[in-house]
């Protein structure tokens, strides 16, 4: 997960998206694209709006001015959590001509010139309850594609906005989503992830209340031309044993997880009101790696939450090495109006940010350990453009010579250089 803005997609018809924030976003950014253009829509710039951090808010505001200047005369669209969380703000913006809620930007006639005449449209994500088929549809980029199989969230972090921004959780149907993977791998995609706000919680809404792993299972018995399944982000408080099965029996889902574990130290994770412990979490990844020994994992972690001492920190430092994890994302803690830790003792905005560049390079440490750990070996790995793969693991790989984006090829790792993976390919 990122505050920064990803790069426009941008098209012949003058429809742009700027997207912030998760992967999920991205992946509904082009969702959105798609809807606008259906709807006939023209010379608009959509903003796909992130509420995780103070800072991401901050810079969709400053996005909008600044596509204000550019394109005068395009029409601003703003979406995704930080619009649903606080239309107002967005609508008092007189850059702004439009304002959609979450649960409208990729809903049929959003972009319609009709709806668009009315200048807020925010519904109430706490009533969506839908499994609609939608959620399951797959946008390729040329390396992979992602499949949105759950939206929302149940839990109530107390630092944590964005059940306000994306509501309760709710799954996809099962064969939806095998019927996405299928039309995805039948387009020659090297590799399919599924994406979600709560990945664990997928299926407790529907009937049978069937478990991530068995949908991970049912993916790849019933689509056996996929190449490569990859999670993204899960909760650490849970991983059902069909998952855990899965990732000891099949090696086409890729040996990399990523964790949103947040804290090292037990009264921390309490007030965060985290569901799992400090020996909850390795005993999760003792348990991963007993199955699949090669597993390589990620994990979310915030610096400088309110009352955190220096003591508690320094169990979050080493919580890193203590579970093994190679990459790092750090986020500086950032109060959200509305939620608890927001009323709860702050440390100095200075101490928060020390801690977090500390959090980083413990994190890099980590990194350039791994990487280390590769020369030598040779990795199959997923052409993501020109010049630069991804390895199962996750490892990136900068090589030279020809490939196309999404074909998965061979290389011998010979060294590291500017944070990667360097290497031949040999096929």
């Amino acid at each position: 997960m990122s505050d920064a803005p990803a790069p426009p997609a941008e098209t012949a018809d003058g429809l742009e998206v700027v997207t912030f924030g998760c992967r999920l976003n991205a992946y509904e950014s082009d969702q959105a694209l798609a809807r606008a253009r259906a709807d006939g829509l023209t010379d608009a710039v959509i903003f796909n709006t992130c509420a995780v951090t103070g800072e991401a808010v901050r810079q969709a505001r400053q996005a909008i001015r600044k596509a204000r200047r550019a394109r005068p005369d395009a029409r601003l669209i703003v979406t995704g959590c930080a619009a649903q969380i606080d239309p107002d703000a967005f609508a008092a913006m007189p850059e702004v001509d439009a304002v959609l809620g979450n649960g409208l930007k990729s809903a049929p006639g959003a972009y319609a010139a009709e709806s668009l005449g009315q200048r807020v449209r925010v519904n109430d994500v706490q009533r969506l309850t839908e499994t609609a088929a939608h959620l399951a549809d797959g946008v390729s980029e040329r390396a992979r594609a992602y499949v949105e199989v759950q939206n929302g969230c149940d839990h109530r972090c107390t630092f944590c906005i964005i059940p306000f921004g994306r509501g309760a959780s709710r799954s996809a149907a099962a064969g939806d989503v095998v019927d996405s993977v299928r039309r995805l791998a039948a387009q020659g995609i090297g590799e399919v992830v599924l994406t979600g706000v709560d990945m664990t919680s997928w299926g407790s809404d529907l009937p049978g209340q069937p478990t991530l792993g068995q949908l991970v299972a049912r993916i790849l018995k019933l689509v056996p031309e996929l190449p490569r399944l990859r999670l993204s982000s899960i909760d650490a408080a849970e991983i059902d044993p069909d998952l855990l099965r899965c990732l000891g029996d099949e090696p086409r889902l890729a040996p990399h997880l990523h964790l949103s574990l947040q804290s090292g130290d037990d009264m921390i994770l309490k007030r965060m009101k985290r569901r799992h412990s400090r020996a909850d979490a390795l005993r999760l990844v003792a348990d991963v790696r007993r199955v699949r020994p090669d597993v390589v994992f990620g994990a979310d972690f915030i610096a400088g939450f309110p009352t955190e001492t220096e003591a508690m920190f320094e169990n979050t430092l080493s919580l890193i090495d203590a579970a093994g994890v190679t990459y790092v994302h750090a986020f500086p803690f950032s109060p959200r109006p509305g939620t608890p830790a927001a009323r709860m003792p702050q440390l100095p905005k200075s101490e928060v940010r020390a801690r977090n560049e500390r959090l980083r390079a413990a994190g890099q440490a980590a990194l350039d350990r791994h990487l280390a750990r590769q020369v030598g070996r040779e990795l199959t790995a997923l052409v993501e453009r020109p010049g630069l793969a991804r390895a199962a693991d996750f490892t990136e790989i900068a090589f030279t010579g020809d490939a196309p984006a999404g074909l998965l090829a061979r290389f011998r790792v010979t060294g590291v250089e500017g944070g990667r993976a360097r290497a031949d390919r040999l096929d």
